[in-house]
């Protein structure tokens, strides 16, 4: 396949660029030192002073990146960035902007910056200790499991084997559940503010407590009352009449306070801690109350919010800041707004509500969940001679065909008859469960008609489906399925990525000719401490949206818009038509330029209609090959289960710690070669090309290889040699807390790194019908805070910073030392207020 470089994104002398016919030459110093390094970056003799940078000059904002870097490097020159070049485009306009900017001094790195690099001995005990603490867990857990298994299958008649697995499957859930709380007050006591360097013991006692926290399974009671006093246990002050809806847990719980009355909407971060220059800061998150916290939030640490204030959808909070009581606030960082968020009133749900909902909840959880994992596993396996015959103890040779064969019958009987019956009642259930809950209707929360609610969003947003179908025109015939309204669909091979989710199916629409990127959250549903409400959210027609988007309903948009990467989706003012909106807040930018409608003769007439037949042809072998390699590595991980059940009774319970870990190693080292293997193990080189140019098809197979078991390796060494196996050019004893990498290839990662939770570096970018690609580079001693998101073609000099909830787009260059934030991202001139973590030393 042929590779394009970016160089391919600068026009060439003959372009729009050169284009003389208008030329008005600079009239003042600063115009003429601004069109020379513009002429520099587009490779012509000259730029008028008056031509547009996008409509006139053809340039994109890729371009004008560079453009920014470079004039950020001339001491002579004040700073520029993005939001200049789109505030002001032309020359002209721009060097009046920059003029007339108020004159600010050079940033002031904070002491904090400064990494100290842990030795290599200490980063390899830490990372031994883990793997002992995971394989005594995992022993543990073992051995009760099998005791109680044992325990349970002496009984007899369904009666007693019902009792049994109750008293037990009961008495193993309240110890999953207790074991986490225990041991955090055993190992850690209170939390307090303080910080402390990574890879070392106390450290170790904090990832120890992090990682059972998030194995508990009281995370399954995400919205539930249930999981607000599992944070009371944990330490958290939270008030009455709190919900809960972010599936982010808070880990330094002593630090949280939250007031009755508060709401937190999904996917936002609270966390209580970040890690900055190679420690972990702790600290203060206090909301009042009645507080609104909207979707895909983050609230730094030493953070606070006063009674009845809102923090908008994709909005930050930094450390320091405080929102005044009654004020609402959005953006990222946050800033003052008028908007209410808060779209609905209360309803009848008081405490008494609250408990009978959540007893309830125990209830069915007692009396027929558990009962019937824990119990009618065993009874399957009794009652049915084949699985018993084969699942008894007994000796079995590795090498035996019967092993192999029962493997292969029994995973692909679960695996496959699970992908069907699981299609099957997504189709169904959720349609039968819609009749009762009615749009604009307000419900209280916790009741029958919420509960109906939250099974249909956790159903539909079953993410196996769409990582599947994502990339493809078969997406469109599965979201159609489940409920979305998609009017008449112009396929292209392209409309909706992997990632997409909603509150609601049966009322999300999207327009004709819209497409959509990874990452985006439809919000149908409005809450309120007390209260729901269903609506409708609607995407216009031939819409382009990009990565990590949160849409609510109400959303001021409409035909023709391109909605950028994280932008904050406008729910006041006019609506946007036939514009671009970036940023949090949103400001406007071009729909698109001249250079990203390159290809559009291939997706239009018998062009598209070819294309698009070629490109459904390869998906349909794409989604084969990636079904049977699920099915492979369940069909493997089965046959260890096999294995380690006829073993048993000969190695004993040291056999179910060493099959965890075997499964778990085999998962990591399986994925990799899979990924790896696709792309014959060449790394990936930049570039720009149509959707329907089959190297972007062969791209596509690399976004859809598994990779969510990268998850339990963060905080550990381990983590960044997986990494290396799968081709990122990464340094030494880099803390990664949960980043994801989206090409591994083309990332450059320096030593002592630290990637932050929800951290994501992205190394491409499609634009409508435009594939784009570059390296990401980011020097020794970098930080991304949480949630952060860096571009495709950036670059961070060493030591530099980048504030939680950032966008770094794509092609800026990033000076050594310097903080960067905001969305999009800026030099952050102020100093961060210090952390309370900062004056106690750990």
């Amino acid at each position: 396949m042929e590779e394009k470089s970016l160089d391919f994104l600068t026009p060439e002398p003959d372009e729009s660029a050169s284009d003389t016919s208008r030329y008005v030459s600079p009239e003042t110093g600063i115009e003429k030192d601004l069109a020379e390094v513009l002429a520099d970056v587009m490779c012509v003799d000259r730029v008028s002073i008056d031509s547009n940078f996008f409509d006139d000059l053809g340039a994109n904002s890729l371009v004008m990146a560079h453009f920014c870097a470079r004039v950020r490097k001339r001491a002579d020159l004040p700073s520029a960035s993005m939001k200049d070049i789109y505030r002001h485009p032309t020359i002209r306009s721009l060097a009046t902007g920059l003029a007339n900017a108020a004159p600010v001094e050079p940033s002031v790195p904070a002491p904090s910056e400064v990494v100290t690099p842990v030795g290599t001995v200490r980063y390899a005990l830490c990372g031994t200790l883990q793997f002992l603490l995971f394989l005594g867990y995992t022993f543990l857990a073992g051995l009760v499991a099998n005791r109680g298994y044992v325990w349970v299958s002496a009984g007899s008649g369904v009666i007693d084997i019902y009792l049994r697995s109750f008293v037990f499957g009961g008495i193993g859930f309240i110890g999953l559940c207790t074991f986490p709380i225990a041991v955090k007050w055993l190992l850690i006591g209170r939390w307090t503010s303080r910080n402390f360097p990574v890879w070392g013991l106390t450290y170790l006692r904090f990832w120890t407590v992090r990682v059972l926290i998030h194995a508990n399974p009281m995370i399954f009671f995400v919205g539930n009352p249930l999981y607000v006093l599992y944070l009371r246990a944990l330490g958290a002050r939270i008030g009455k009449g709190v919900t809960i809806l972010s599936r982010n847990v808070p880990v330094c719980t002593d630090l949280l306070t939250v007031g009755a009355g508060t709401v937190v909407r999904k996917d936002s971060f609270f966390l209580c801690y970040r890690a900055h220059a190679g420690r972990i800061q702790t600290g203060r998150v206090t909301l009042g109350r009645d507080v609104f916290i909207g979707e895909k939030t983050v609230l730094d640490i030493d953070t606070s919010m006063g009674d009845g204030a809102q923090l908008g959808h994709t909005s930050t909070l930094y450390s320091g800041q405080a929102v005044p009581g009654g004020q609402r606030w959005h953006g990222s960082p946050a800033q003052l707004t008028q908007h209410d968020y808060l779209r609905i009133g209360p309803a009848a749900c008081g405490t008494l509500r609250r408990a009978c909902f959540g007893l309830i909840t125990v209830l069915q959880l007692f009396f027929l969940y558990v009962p019937l994992s824990v119990g009618g596993a065993y009874m399957l396996v009794a009652q049915v001679p084949t699985l018993h015959n084969r699942l008894g103890p007994g000796t079995v040779e590795l090498t035996s065909l019967d092993l192999y064969i029962d493997a292969l019958v029994l995973s692909l009987l679960l695996f496959f008859g699970v992908v069907v019956v699981g299609l099957a009642v997504m189709f169904t259930v959720p349609r039968l469960l819609n009749l009762v809950v009615k749009p604009n209707k307000l419900y209280p929360l916790y009741g029958f008609h919420y509960s109906a609610h939250r099974a249909i969003g956790r159903m539909t947003n079953i993410k196996f489906f769409t990582w599947l179908l994502g990339d493809s025109s078969y997406i469109v015939h599965y979201l159609r399925g489940i409920g979305y309204d998609l009017s008449k669909v112009e396929q292209t091979g392209s409309n909706f990525g992997t990632e997409v989710q909603q509150e609601t199916p049966f009322l999300c629409s999207v327009g004709s000719g819209t497409m959509v990127a990874d990452g985006l959250s439809i919000i149908n549903a409005d809450y309120s401490s007390t209260s729901f409400r269903v609506s409708r959210a609607s995407i216009g027609s031939h819409n382009f949206l990009g990565n990590n988007i949160a849409y609510p309903s109400g959303a001021r948009t409409g035909e023709n818009c391109l909605l950028a990467t994280k932008v904050m989706v406008p729910l006041e003012g006019e609506v946007r038509e036939g514009v671009g909106l970036l940023g949090s807040p949103c400001f406007e930018i071009p729909r698109s330029v001249e250079r990203d409608s390159r290809f559009d003769h291939l997706r239009a007439g018998e062009n598209l209609r070819r294309n698009l037949a070629a490109k459904n042809r390869y998906n349909i072998r794409s989604m084969s090959f990636f079904l049977l390699v699920r099915w492979l590595h369940f069909f493997v991980l089965t046959l260890l289960g096999l294995a380690n059940a006829k073993l048993y009774d000969s190695y004993g319970h040291a056999l179910i710690p060493a099959f965890l870990v075997l499964s778990l190693g085999f998962t990591a080292v399986y994925f990799v070669l899979v990924e790896r293997g696709i792309a014959a193990f060449r790394a990936l080189q930049p570039q720009v090309c149509s959707i329907y140019d089959p190297y972007f098809w062969w791209h596509e197979r690399l976004w859809k290889v598994p990779d969510t078991y990268l998850g339990i390796f963060n905080g550990t060494p381990f983590k960044n040699v997986i990494w290396r196996m799968l081709g990122v050019r990464i340094g030494s004893r880099v803390f990664d807390d949960g980043c994801y990498l989206t090409e591994r290839t083309l990332t450059t990662i320096g030593n002592d790194c630290t990637l932050n939770a929800g951290s994501k570096i992205q190394c491409h970018s499609q634009e409508d019908g435009t594939f784009k690609s570059d390296r990401s580079t980011l020097g020794a001693g970098c930080t991304l805070g949480v949630g952060a998101h860096v571009h495709y073609g950036v670059t961070m000099g060493a030591g530099a910073v980048l504030a939680p909830d950032s966008f770094l787009m794509k092609g800026e260059e990033v000076p050594q030392h310097a903080r960067w934030g905001g969305n999009p991202a800026t030099e952050m001139r102020d100093a961060l207020d210090q952390p309370e973590a900062l004056t106690r030393m750990g």
